[in-house]
Parts: C-alpha cells; structure tokens; sequence
C-alpha cells in the first residue's frame, strides 16, 4: 500500500489532473494533499480572515476541481488553473457580499518589500497593523496580484493565466500598489528618516 502511494508522489500534478478525469481517487487524494493546506491559505487571506468561510471555499474548490477535471488545458501548469478558479470564486464572493474587502495578514518577507534594505529600528505591530490598513484600502484586482506574487510566489505568467489578463497589466498592478503602499508607509523608512534628521541639524 505505501508503495502504491508513493507512485502516485512522483507524478506532476499535471498527470494526476489527467488520472482524475478517469475518476483515479488517488490521483485526487495526492493533490489535495499538495494544494489543501496553501488554497486554504489563500482564502483566509482573501476572504475576510474567516476561518470557517476559508474552510468551506478550500472544501467548494476541490469538489470543483474534481467535476471540472475534463476542462484543464494542458497548456497551462495546473497550480495556475487552481488559482483561476479560487479567484473566480473569490470574485463571486466580493460580488455577493456587502462586506468591506478583506485585510491581509502579511508575512515578514513583505517587510523587505515595502521597505528599503536595511536595519529595522520601528515597532513591527505599529507598522504591521498600518501596512495591513495600506493594503486594504488597494483594489481588488491589484491586491489579487499583490497576494499571488509575493504570498503565492506565483510568476507574472501564470498570474496573467490565472486572472486572464495580460502579463503588462500585471506588472503595472503590482507596481501601482508597491507605491501606493511605500507612500503610504514612507514614515516607517529608516532612510527617510535619516534624510529627516540631517535637514535639521
């Protein structure tokens, strides 16, 4: 039995999309192992922190999964196409509900991207809890490319896949909101405030 498993453990997941559409439970049983605990992920961080919700959306996406299983392009790597269709359903879900777009927790290598190369003299809750306000306050569509770069590590081309839009549109997305949120954040850059103080001396 564990040699059984372990076949299945070195396939692509593009093979075992392609045992799924013969209905191979194994094949299911492996991706879900490889990609429950990361699309769970990404709905608690799309949909409003909610546990429960992100629970029911990761269960929602592998039933999905399983009956779409026909209408994955081989063209496409199969983590993009997943993440086609967690986006789409998070789309729904902002479109169904009246509640504000969702806060995002980040991880500490966001620090490094929001701010300069360097030594980290603030207070990281201070700056966490403004940056998890910067964040909130982007559109949807630049926080959706903003979380599957640098939270999903995702590349520009298979965001582009996975959102359905240019690669260019892309770039520019993700682009706008590092300078919206570095503007909005400049207090936070020890350069800025060493720039700060020689003006005053």
């Amino acid at each position: 039995m564990e040699l059984f498993g372990k076949k299945y453990k070195l396939l692509s997941d593009e093979q075992l999309i392609g045992l799924l559409v013969q209905r191979n439970e194994a094949s299911f049983n492996e991706l879900y192992i490889r990609y429950a605990d990361k699309m769970y992920a990404y709905f608690y961080r799309m949909l409003y922190q909610d546990k429960e919700l992100a629970a029911d959306f990761t269960q929602s996406l592998f039933l999905k999964l399983f009956e779409k299983a026909d209408s994955f392009n081989k063209v496409n790597k199969f983590s993009t196409w997943i993440y086609a269709i967690a986006s789409n359903m998070c789309k729904n879900e902002y479109r169904r509900n009246v509640r504000p777009v969702p806060i995002i927790f980040l991880q500490q290598q966001m620090f490094d991207i929001v701010l300069p190369k360097g030594p980290k003299n603030v207070d990281q809750e201070i700056f966490q809890k403004h940056l998890q306000q910067a964040i909130n306050e982007l559109d949807p569509k630049h926080k959706a490319c903003f979380i599957l770069r640098y939270q999903d590590e995702l590349s520009i081309k298979e965001i582009s896949a996975a959102l359905n839009c240019p690669e260019g549109t892309v770039k520019s997305r993700i682009f706008y909101s590092l300078k919206n949120l570095s503007a909005k954040l400049f207090q936070f850059d020890p350069n800025q405030k060493k720039m700060n103080d020689g003006k005053t001396n």
